[in-house]
């Protein structure tokens, strides 16, 4: 049987073991971990979880399948070991995982680890300070659009814009900084909210992110022509908002980064779709019933979870995982084709993005 979420481990007595370097087939490194939570979410975002295909009779995960956190946190550990720097909880919609802050606190006492999450706000003003205080180091929210009507035909659940800049602001009180603000672009839908919502978020001093629609899944109907590409949206800004190229932060970061030449802050752009980035990417991502992923638009995912219950070692765990990394061969974008995009691919929703 697994461990209950509210056991506490006796973290003290465990001593990490030094990191051991995994390289891909690309010769690409395992630095970043996306764990979701949840596969729930109290959004129904066009683009992600369409109402038509995720309706109120949705089989959803039931809980005993869904990892626990002592099972997530135990996985952690293991992919640490290799080499892991960053962990981004994800979802679904994280915060809808009842006693999130546990799960925050067991993981922040993993030594070194930058530790984030991405949310799309809803519940983040009543949980902050919670999340802050246990060891959350800074936040990544969803908003596609600063005009009511546009941002609830995308959320497709009536929920207002105001809500989500309340999480944010309760985010930034409690120090969850910097805050990033991750903005999904659809022609016909949103594309109008692009100026309103750079020069919003330029003021507020927050960083803004732009992503292209994505084909990730089955279920959201993607066309390229839906697609507003990075050079299309950096060229909307800069009309009004000259732009200048900024550097990466470090190898493998997926936003092409762009700062005001006014000195007033910087956008990011996610272009997976028009200038893939896969030769340098470095994500592995966990589902919430312990499947590995080792590519967002994969086909199918490796069952760790089951390993857990089966009672395997962690040395086991790890030689897995190091397995399945080093004959990673994953680059779906820089091969995206009339042939591919109609690939049966895991939801976005189920694996965070």
């Amino acid at each position: 049987m697994p461990a209950t979420e509210s056991a506490a481990l006796p973290w003290e007595t465990f001593t990490m073991p030094e990191p051991i370097p995994l390289r891909d087939t690309h010769h690409r490194p395992l630095r970043d971990l996306r764990i979701s939570v949840t596969d729930r979410c109290n959004f129904r975002c066009v683009y992600c979880m369409p109402k038509e295909k995720f309706g109120f009779d949705h089989p959803f995960l039931p809980h005993n399948q869904v990892l626990t956190f002592e099972e997530i946190t135990r996985l952690a550990r293991i992919f640490v070991s290799h080499g892991v720097q960053k962990i981004r909880l994800t979802g679904g919609e994280p915060l809808v995982r009842r006693d999130l802050p546990v799960l925050v606190g067991m993981l922040s006492q993993i030594p070194n680890l930058d530790l984030t999450m991405t949310t799309n706000a809803s519940l983040l003003a009543r949980s902050a300070r919670a999340l802050k205080d246990a060891g959350l180091k800074r936040v990544s929210i969803s908003l596609d659009s600063l005009d009511d009507a546009v941002f609830k035909a995308m959320n497709d659940v009536d929920f207002p814009v105001a809500k989500v800049l309340e999480g944010m602001e309760a985010a930034q009180k409690v120090g969850l900084e910097p805050i990033k603000v991750n903005m999904v672009v659809k022609r016909g839908l949103n594309e109008s909210s692009i100026l309103p919502m750079a020069r919003f978020f330029r003021e507020k001093g927050y960083i803004l992110r732009f992503i292209e629609y994505m084909d990730v899944g089955s279920t959201n109907g993607w066309r390229m022509d839906d697609v507003v590409s990075a050079r299309e949206i950096v060229n909307i800004i800069n009309a009004e908002l000259p732009l200048e190229p900024l550097d990466p932060n470090y190898k493998g970061e997926v936003a092409e980064r762009w700062r005001y030449k006014d000195g007033s802050g910087e956008i990011g752009v996610i272009a997976s779709v028009t200038q893939p980035f896969c030769r340098d990417c470095n994500r592995a991502r966990l589902s919430a019933e312990g499947k590995l992923y080792t590519c967002l638009f994969a086909i199918k995912g490796y069952d760790l979870k089951s390993m857990l219950r089966a009672g395997a070692s962690d040395e086991e765990i790890s030689q897995t995982i190091a397995h399945l990394w080093s004959r990673r061969s994953d680059r779906y974008s820089e091969l995206r084709s009339e042939n591919t995009i109609n690939l049966p691919k895991v939801e976005m929703s189920h694996i965070g993005g």
